[in-house]
């Protein structure tokens, strides 16, 4: 699968809806779903179990906000939260019914989809990109093109290769121009150890915040921004047997989601104070500039949380499959679903902005 993010090494942790007080959750009477239905919750809360792609960060604020503010609860469901020992697996274990929901990569549900894992993405959780290469400030770099006759780094995975061809072809270059190295995901030391003169791969929300932590400002160049067609950077995901027989419960599920985000937009504070209780070792300055530069991008030109349309999901799928990295006949409609959520108009909710980090 194209991980795009790692666990950091980090133990995976557990987080449930029920436990987090100590005291059973208390069942309730309805929610008002996004198709508009009164839900009844069960007598007994309906155990939910939520793979993440990574270790929690600001990019999960709204669901551990949902969690402390007992939203889940209140809607009748015992929501468990947790990072997989290894988040390659995320696709595989929802897929097989393992895990009710998993946060993954637009682009790793149409891998696994080629490969026959029947997932679906049910919401968008970051309405755009968040890779992009990084360099060091001081080298200049500004364009694909100030790559050629430089070492670029990148953490071996095949579609982040796609990413920079493209990238290099849209400014009169290809990747013969340039010397490609596998660092894996040491992507910051790389570049700060002078090893390689760039990256692809890093998110413009974290390891550009890492970088200049430390003393080293960063200039980057986002993927969309140069020929790679706009795409969710997460998705939300169900298999195909869960939404078949249990619709009802991914609506409760994604509305409930959808209010803790819109909560954490209202209230950022709350949110990073909600994932810090939830991920203790987690660096709270590093997390509240992330959580400001991914506000803005959650909800960016669509009319509510999670929205997803055919347009963005076909431009990105055709790219995939002009770049092989996927065959032609798969079916991308499959991939992906609307039904779970607020449908997209031409009239999007106000984001706030974010500031820039180069």
């Amino acid at each position: 699968m194209d991980l795009t993010g790692h666990n950091g090494g980090r133990p995976p942790r557990r987080i449930s809806s029920r436990t987090r007080l100590g005291v059973p959750a208390l069942a309730a009477t309805s929610l008002l779903t996004s198709r508009g239905a009164a839900v009844l919750a069960a007598q007994s809360p309906t155990p939910v179990t939520v793979a993440l792609d990574w270790y929690p960060n600001a990019n999960h604020a709204g669901l551990f906000l949902a969690v402390e503010r007992d939203l889940f609860t209140e809607a009748g469901l015992d929501v468990e939260i947790y990072t997989p020992a290894d988040p390659t697996t995320v696709l595989q274990t929802v897929g097989a019914g393992r895990d009710t929901f998993g946060i993954s990569y637009q682009t790793d549900v149409l891998l696994a989809r080629a490969q026959g894992v029947p997932v679906v993405s049910v919401a968008a959780l970051v309405q755009h990109p968040l890779l992009s290469v990084m360099s060091l400030e001081e080298r200049g770099i500004s364009r694909p093109a100030d790559l050629v006759g430089e070492v670029v780094g990148y953490p071996g995975i095949p579609s982040q290769e796609a990413f920079l061809a493209t990238m290099l072809e849209a400014d009169g270059a290809t990747l013969n121009d340039i010397e490609l190295v596998n660092v894996g995901f040491d992507l910051l030391p790389a570049v700060i150890s002078g090893r390689v003169a760039a990256v692809m791969g890093a998110y413009w929300t974290h390891e550009t915040i890492l970088a200049e932590q430390e003393g080293y400002p960063v200039s980057i160049m986002r993927v969309e921004e140069w020929d790679v067609p706009d795409y969710y950077e997460l998705v939300l995901v169900a298999s195909e047997e869960t939404i078949a027989n249990q619709a009802a419960m991914i609506d409760t599920f994604t509305e409930t989601m959808r209010q803790g985000y819109q909560a954490a937009i209202a209230d950022p504070e709350a949110a990073l104070d909600a994932l810090v209780d939830a991920s203790p070792d987690l660096e709270r300055d590093v997390e509240a500039r992330g959580l400001d530069l991914l506000i803005p991008v959650w909800t960016d030109g669509v009319t509510a949380f999670g929205v997803q349309e055919a347009e963005r999901w076909n431009a990105y799928a055709m790219w995939m499959k002009d770049r092989d990295l996927i065959p032609d006949g798969l079916d991308v409609d499959a991939a992906w679903t609307a039904d779970f959520l607020p449908a997209a108009s031409a009239t999007p909710v106000a984001s706030p902005a974010a500031t820039p980090i180069d």
